[in-house]
C-alpha cells in the first residue's frame, strides 16, 4: 500500500514538446509586450537604451531558464522554486517560498495580466483617454474568473487554449513587425533620424534605481520562462523536452520583442510611446486608421492566453506544498481547490493595485526567490556533481543570473528606497509565525483536519480509496 501512494499523488504526463513551447512562450507573450514598452522607455530614457534592455532581459531569461532546466532534471518534481528550495535548503525556507509565491508572486502576476486585458478591451470605447478604473477592475475580475473556471474543469482544454492563443499572439506580433517595416519604407526620413545611433541613446538614465525598474518591466514581459518547471511531472520525457522547449520558446520571443519594439518606435515618437495608455492601440490607430480597434482585441486575447498559462502552472505550487505537508491536504486531491484559493487572493490584490506598481513588487519578490534557487543550483554543481542530471549548463550561467538577481533586488532599494519594499520583505518573513507552531511543532492538527473535511464537503472532492 505504501508503494502505491506516491503514484496516486503524481499527475499524468500529458504535455509534449509543442505543448511545452506553447506553455512557455504563450505565457511570456502576453500583457508585457503590450503594456511594458512605455514604462520601460520612460525608465530607460532613450530608444537605444530601451532596446538594449529588451535584449539583455531576453539573455537573462534564457540563462535563467537553462539553469532552471538543469535543476529541473536533478529534482524532477513539480512545484518550481518551492520544491527546489525544499530539497536543497530544507523545510523552513521552502515554506517561506511557498507562502510568498501563493500569496504574492502568482496573485500579483495574475492581477497585472487581468488589468492589461481589461485596459485593452476597454480602449476602443475610450479613445485618447484612460478608461474608468472601476470598469477596468470589474472587467479584470471577470477575466480572472473565466480563466479559473476553464483551468478547474479540464487540463487538456487549458493546454489547447494555450496552443490556439499562442498562434493568435505570434500572428499579432508578426503583423506589428510587418506594419512597422511597411511604415519605415513609406516614410523613412523622420524615423531614420529617430533611430540614428547619435539620437538613439540621447537622454539615457544611468541611475541604479531607474535601470532596475526598467529591467523589472522588461523581465516582466519574459515572465513565464520558468513555467515548465512547475509542471515537470506532467511533461513527457522532461530530460529532452524541457531544455528544447525553453530554447525554442525564449529565442522566438526575444526576436519578436525586439522587432515589435522597433516597429513601435518606427510608427511613434518616443514621447508618443511614453504617453500612450495602450501602446498597441496607438500603433493600430496610426497604421490601420479606423481599423485600429483590431489591435485592441488582439492584445486583449494575447494577455488572456498568458493569464491562462499562469493559472495552469500556479495552482501546482499549492498542490505540491500540500503534498509536502506545508498546506492543508485538501490541495492534494485536485488542482481545483488551489486554483480557487489563487483566484480569491488575485481578486483581493486587484482592488487597490495598478499595473506599474504591481509589476514592480512582483519582480522584486520573485527575483528574491530566484536568487535563492540559483544559489542552490551552484551549491549542487560544486558539492554534489555526482547527482544524475541528463542536462547540464556551464556554472557561469547560474552565477551570471544570480548576480543579475541580486542587482534587481537591491538596486531599487539602494538608489530610491520605498516603504512598500519593506512591507513586502516583512510579509515574506512573517511566515515564521505560521511555520513554527503549525508546520514545525505540528500544533492543532485537529484544526487542519476539520478545515480539510469542511473544504472537501464544500468543494465536493474526496480522496480515492487507494489514497486512504
Amino acid at each position: 500500500m505504501a508503494d502505491k501512494e506516491p503514484e496516486a499523488l503524481k499527475m499524468k504526463r500529458e504535455i509534449g514538446l509543442i505543448g511545452g513551447v506553447a506553455l512557455v512562450s504563450g505565457t511570456m507573450i502576453g500583457s508585457g509586450i503590450f503594456m511594458s514598452p512605455q514604462f520601460l522607455l520612460a525608465y530607460a530614457g532613450s530608444p537605444g537604451a530601451s532596446l538594449v534592455i529588451w535584449a539583455l532581459s531576453g539573455v537573462v531569461a534564457m540563462f535563467a531558464a537553462l539553469s532552471y532546466t538543469e535543476i529541473g532534471t536533478i529534482i524532477s518534481e513539480s512545484g518550481g522554486d518551492f520544491i527546489y528550495i525544499l530539497r536543497i535548503y530544507g523545510s523552513c525556507p521552502a515554506f517561506f517560498a511557498a507562502i510568498t509565491f501563493i500569496m504574492v508572486v502568482k496573485p500579483f502576476s495574475i492581477a497585472a495580466m487581468a488589468i492589461s486585458i481589461a485596459e485593452y478591451a476597454m480602449a476602443p470605447f475610450y479613445p485618447g483617454c484612460y478608461p474608468p478604473q472601476l470598469l477596468v477592475k470589474c472587467a479584470a475580475a471577470v477575466a480572472i474568473l473565466v480563466v479559473a473556471i476553464v483551468n478547474s474543469l479540464n487540463v487538456r482544454l487549458a493546454i489547447r487554449i494555450q496552443v490556439v492563443f499562442l498562434v493568435a499572439k505570434v500572428v499579432t506580433l508578426t503583423f506589428i513587425v510587418i506594419g512597422g517595416i511597411v511604415k519605415l519604407i513609406q516614410s523613412s526620413t523622420v524615423i531614420v533620424e529617430n533611430l540614428k545611433l547619435e539620437n538613439a541613446f540621447k537622454g539615457t538614465q544611468y541611475s541604479l534605481g531607474t535601470l532596475g525598474m526598467a529591467f523589472y518591466q522588461g523581465l516582466w514581459s519574459y515572465a513565464g520562462w520558468y513555467n515548465l518547471n512547475y509542471v515537470t511531472e506532467e511533461l513527457k520525457r522532461p530530460e529532452v523536452n524541457l531544455p528544447r522547449a525553453v530554447v525554442i520558446a525564449i529565442s522566438l520571443v526575444t526576436g519578436l520583442y525586439l522587432l515589435v519594439n522597433v516597429s513601435y518606435l518606427t510608427v511613434m515618437t518616443p514621447k508618443e510611446l511614453m504617453s500612450s495608455s495602450a501602446v498597441a492601440v496607438t500603433w493600430g490607430n496610426k497604421v490601420l486608421g479606423s481599423w485600429g480597434w483590431i489591435m485592441s482585441v488582439a492584445a486583449a486575447l494575447s494577455a488572456f492566453g498568458s493569464l491562462n498559462g499562469t493559472f495552469f502552472s500556479g495552482g501546482r505550487v499549492c498542490f505540491v506544498a500540500a503534498r509536502e505537508g506545508h498546506m492543508v491536504s485538501i490541495f492534494i486531491l485536485t488542482p481545483s481547490p488551489a486554483l480557487i484559493f489563487t483566484t480569491i487572493i488575485s481578486l483581493v490584490v486587484l482592488i487597490p493595485g495598478d499595473f506599474q506598481s504591481i509589476v514592480n513588487f512582483f519582480s522584486f519578490t520573485a527575483w528574491f526567490f530566484y536568487a535563492i534557487t540559483l544559489s542552490g543550483l551552484i551549491y549542487l554543481k560544486i558539492k554534489k556533481p555526482e547527482l544524475p542530471r541528463p542536462y547540464r549548463v556551464p556554472i557561469i550561467l547560474p552565477i551570471l543570473v544570480l548576480i543579475a538577481a541580486i542587482f534587481l533586488v537591491l538596486a531599487p532599494i539602494i538608489d530610491k528606497p520605498q516603504i512598500e519594499y519593506l512591507y513586502v520583505t516583512l510579509f515574506i518573513f512573517s511566515g515564521v509565525i505560521i511555520y513554527i507552531p503549525f508546520i514545525h511543532y505540528k500544533l492543532c492538527p485537529g484544526l487542519l483536519t476539520k478545515l480539510t473535511v469542511f473544504l472537501q464537503l464544500f468543494l465536493e472532492v474526496a480522496p480515492a480509496e487507494k489514497n486512504l
